[in-house]
């Protein structure tokens, strides 16, 4: 099949279809998934390359399941996101020495210096205020605000009710708020 055509297909037919051999189909997943996968390690790892082998290894993951796929019983991209959630979560357990706040995000390169560096500032304050987050609440917060999830998949990916979603998420988004209240300014967010 044509690589154009298989952008109308769904996850689930693609990864299909490469189950059956057909290598454009795993390449058209993979830049459809890609960035979605890195961007949500990123922000839960707060280091690049690390998201970077996350994205890889959550993939490869996805690949060698594509065989015994079972349409139906979940969405690829769901799977996809728990796969690197427990990735991730694996990393961060592991590296609970290291405080977290010490990687630093990469600048934005499309930006002049100063609003590098006020964004650089703006990340640093998230990330680090995420990293004060317990691991649930902070993949909760992730998925909902930065990944733009709904709450029922997000319960998918965590494997809790809606209403465990929603509770987490409140409470991650009260504590985030406490913890960059006294910032605004120094932020660039204050009206005065």
């Amino acid at each position: 099949m044509p690589f154009d055509a298989q952008n109308d297909l769904s996850d689930e037919a693609l990864l299909t279809l490469y189950a059956n051999g057909d290598e454009t189909a795993a390449r058209a997943l993979t830049l459809r998934l890609t960035p979605r996968v890195f961007a949500h390690a990123a922000r839960m790892l707060g280091d690049r390359a690390e998201a970077e082998d996350v994205t890889q290894e959550a993939l490869m993951r996805l690949w060698r399941i594509a065989p015994d796929w079972r349409q139906g019983e979940a969405q690829v991209r769901t799977w996809l996101y728990r796969v690197t959630a427990n990735l991730c979560t694996d990393r961060l357990r592991r590296r609970r020495t290291v405080p977290l706040d010490a990687v630093a995000e990469p600048p934005d390169e499309r930006e002049g210096p100063a609003e590098q560096l006020q964004q650089r500032a703006r990340q640093d304050a998230l990330q680090g205020a995420l990293n004060q987050l317990p691991e649930r609440q902070r993949q909760a917060v992730v998925l909902r605000h930065i990944d733009g999830l709904g709450n029922p998949e997000i319960g998918q990916i965590m494997e809790i009710s809606v209403e465990a979603v929603e509770s987490l998420v409140a409470r991650g988004k009260r504590t985030l708020s406490a913890a960059l209240a006294g910032r605004r300014a120094e932020l660039g967010y204050d009206d005065g």
